[in-house]
């Protein structure tokens, strides 16, 4: 092969220019595509000297290194889970009073529903006393590692804006999600992996990616995608007739343009791009090893429910044990099972909710111990909840038997374990019916703000200059819910 002289600029980006056309036309429909737009996050904030713009570290020492997000995208309702109501039960069947209608938005309700009462039994569990259903039974086990925010409100019925609010700060798009925000922050912890990744189980939620997007932070901070079963990443492997070596040798000589470009354009997507060709790199040994749950041992995976090789819940949960092992600083699982309207027969809360429940139950109790055995739960923050929460009457679609809720967005329940949390809490109350929150009201944003802080971040001074203004995650609102710090 003829050696190219690559002193100067000009035999340089001829040299390039045939190797590097190869390469994105080989790779743009694949790992090129994803590396270009979402796999960002990993040298950039190592040991490579190119820096994007990333703050110095925490305003203040952390309690939590690493969070994991377990969103369950449809908005579980809180009366068949932890929010017990006997007056609910009382009033079963009842028709609604219309002060409780007055003023308030529905995405479905019209006219005077009917009152419905809870459709699981409760019991008290642990030295907490906290009340769980019967269809949870795994996770009763674990609440005295749990922290319940049984007051927590939005302004959001609808649930792709509810989404993009719990997730990014505003209900409209554009915004970057929590996990960029983090990653703007504090960076990450493993120069070959991703600080930000996502894992779904069922189908994309209703606000889709975006919800994991960078929004107006520059892309290197975006979510990645990986997939639980088959390809973690598509395309990651070299295309055919291209080695380790010559990829490499691709990397470095696109970096080198780029960095020229760079000098005279200092425009820092650039920057970016440098970081995704190093990353997308470095990933293709380091997203199989660790997506590869194969060698966990047995009891591992009977403790979680997983089946390698298929797409799971559990074995989304499991992954993310070992990604914060690896010091993945924000891991977000989706789950899309949770819209329980009830249209079509068992699609309520009473037997399509407990089915739902009975795919996450064991795993995030799985979940919830094995970070503890591994000393990791001190450090990994993990939050569960939905975007918003289900009215106490029925949706009335059906009639008679009828088990659907509507959204509510004036009351819910999420809770927080690990991390800085204090254990076996309830923090906030709602009235007799669940409709609204009497006691410690808990707003998303200040829910935001909490994560934030336990990870050492002030959310008023995590900001972002953008279009004439500083943005932040928790726009201009938001407050520090003491109460659940340790």
């Amino acid at each position: 092969m003829k050696k190219i002289d690559l002193n100067t600029e000009a035999n340089l980006k001829r040299a390039a220019y045939n190797t590097r056309r190869h390469f994105l036309k080989s790779c743009m429909s694949g790992m090129g595509a994803i590396a270009f737009n979402q796999i960002l996050a990993g040298s950039v904030f190592g040991k490579s000297s190119t820096k994007v713009g990333e703050l110095s570290g925490p305003h203040y020492p952390a309690k939590a290194k690493n969070v994991i997000f377990l969103h369950m995208a449809g908005a579980p309702s809180q009366l068949e889970l932890f929010d017990y109501k006997p007056e609910l039960a009382k009033l079963d069947g009842k028709i609604c009073p219309p002060s409780l209608l007055e003023g308030k938005r529905f995405a479905f309700i019209k006219g005077q529903p009917k009152i419905l009462g809870p459709q699981a039994t409760f019991q008290q569990y642990g030295q907490s006393g906290a009340m769980v259903s019967n269809y949870l039974p795994e996770f009763s086990k674990m609440v005295d590692e749990v922290a319940f925010l049984k007051a927590m409100y939005t302004e959001e019925f609808n649930h792709a804006p509810a989404q993009l609010l719990m997730q990014t700060g505003s209900p409209r798009l554009g915004r970057p999600a929590m996990g960029s925000w983090v990653t703007y922050g504090l960076g990450s912890e493993n120069d070959n992996l991703p600080a930000f990744i996502v894992l779904v189980s069922g189908s994309v939620p209703s606000a889709g990616k975006s919800i994991w997007g960078s929004g107006f932070l520059p892309t290197v901070y975006q979510g990645v995608q990986c997939r639980s079963i088959g390809e973690p990443v598509l395309f990651l492997d070299n295309p055919i007739g291209v080695d380790s070596m010559l990829r490499q040798e691709s990397v470095n000589v696109i970096n080198k343009i780029n960095e020229l470009e760079y000098q005279e354009s200092r425009d820092p997507e650039i920057l970016t791009r440098i970081s995704q060709y190093e990353l997308a790199f470095k990933m293709q040994t380091s997203v199989p090893e660790v997506m590869d749950i194969k060698d966990e041992p047995e009891w591992i995976h009977e403790l979680y429910g997983t089946e390698p090789g298929k797409e799971s819940f559990a074995n989304n949960c499991l992954l993310a044990r070992r990604l914060v092992e690896k010091g993945v600083r924000f891991v977000q699982l989706f789950d899309r099972r949770w819209d329980t309207h009830g249209v079509g027969p068992g699609n309520g809360v009473g037997s399509g909710l407990k089915r739902a429940c009975t795919a996450i139950d064991k795993p995030i109790s799985a979940l919830l111990k094995d970070l503890k055995q591994r000393g990791l739960l001190e450090e990994t923050l993990v939050v569960w909840g939905g975007e918003f929460g289900r009215t106490p009457m029925m949706e009335a679609r059906t009639g008679k038997g009828y088990d659907g809720r509507d959204h509510h967005p004036d009351a819910f329940t999420m809770w927080m374990a690990g991390g800085g949390t204090k254990p076996g809490v309830s923090i906030g109350e709602t009235d007799e019916l669940g409709f609204m929150g009497i006691k410690d009201r808990t707003h998303v944003h200040d829910f935001q703000a909490t994560i934030l802080h336990l990870l050492g971040l002030n959310h008023e001074k995590l900001t972002y200059a953008f279009q004439g203004r500083d943005f932040r995650l928790t726009d201009v609102h938001g407050k520090v819910i003491s109460k659940v710090c340790n």
